[in-house]
């Protein structure tokens, strides 16, 4: 199917359900899937840093994306990360996930070898010159080390080159040049802003922001989606309120010791084992070499669940 031009609401970053062999777990994808449609969003993101993508080989990516593509039967969008260190890799990424029935792919700047702006801007219009879908760039400074200029952004999106941004930067104040520079700069049509971040969406909509891509949808979809509608009928008490429940939430993501493992094998072992407590996925099992959570922490995201009433 077309993306919509602008694609609006909430899409969630896909977690990719795993067997504890480490292969990709189809049947719990597909009931996380289900239970992504039933809870109302708008449309899906795979492969993306919530979908442990830089985890997973090719072929899972591919498995990801043709299973996702195949249940949905057109239901709903799907977007599919493009991720990798250099343009000829992007490339070949863009295409498989084309190939599999993607609607449009999602591309970070190229990382590990320190890039300049020009190299940035040659290496998305590289990308979007050979790929048959649109193409959405991923702001992610955390992963990537870079952070793309907002200028450039603009740039890119008046030439035709992006279709969109997913901002995982933080940097409100750069989201919100953005979402102005698209209202006032001529030539930029149907171009989507969409924020990554779980804890601002209420402030990111309210500057102007089409929808969100928040990791935490994975565990609670309704409540994004409720945030979401309160916004858009005009009920910002409502939707600031809804925003506060989810940000209680989202402490979840640091029942980890930190003494023993990083932020992301926190955040994304709280989110499967979330999934899993609420019978969403089978196993909560994450991709190596992250380090699982120990059960007194798996029963402490039990606890942000029951406070959020959904236990």
């Amino acid at each position: 199917m077309t993306i919509p031009a602008p694609l609006t609401g909430v899409v969630p970053p896909v977690c990719t359900p795993l067997t504890p062999e480490g292969e990709v777990d189809v049947p719990s994808l597909l009931g996380l899937l289900d239970h992504l449609v039933t809870g109302g969003v708008h449309g899906l993101f795979v492969l993306g840093s919530t979908s442990e993508a830089a985890y997973l080989t090719d072929r899972q990516r591919r498995l990801v994306v043709e299973t996702t593509v195949a249940h949905l039967g057109g239901q709903l969008p799907v977007l599919a990360g493009a991720i990798d260190m250099t343009t000829p890799r992007v490339l070949e990424h863009a295409a498989s996930a084309a190939a599999a029935g993607a609607d449009a792919v999602v591309v970070t700047a190229p990382f590990y070898a320190r890039t300049h702006p020009a190299e940035i801007a040659r290496h998305y219009r590289r990308i979007a010159a050979a790929c048959p879908v649109p193409v959405l760039a991923y702001d992610i400074p955390s992963a990537v080390h870079t952070k793309l200029p907002a200028g450039l952004v603009l740039e890119l999106a008046a030439d035709g080159v992006l279709a969109g941004l997913k901002d995982s930067s933080g940097d409100l104040g750069g989201f919100r040049e953005v979402v102005t520079g698209v209202r006032a700069r001529p030539g930029v049509t149907g171009f989507s802003v969409l924020t990554g971040s779980e804890l601002i969406v209420d402030a990111a909509l309210a500057v102007g922001a089409d929808g969100a891509v928040p990791g935490l949808a994975n565990v609670d979809p309704h409540g994004y989606v409720r945030l979401d509608r309160l916004h858009r009928s005009g009920d910002r008490d409502g939707a600031r309120a809804e925003q506060e429940r989810l940000c209680a939430l989202f402490g979840l993501v640091d029942v980890g010791d930190p003494a023993r493992m990083g932020g992301a094998s926190s955040a994304i072992g709280a989110f499967k084992a979330a999934l899993h407590l609420r019978g969403v996925i089978a196993c909560p099992v994450t991709a190596e070499p992250q380090v699982p959570l120990s059960p007194d922490e798996v029963a402490r995201v039990g606890k942000y669940l029951a406070g959020a009433g959904l236990l």
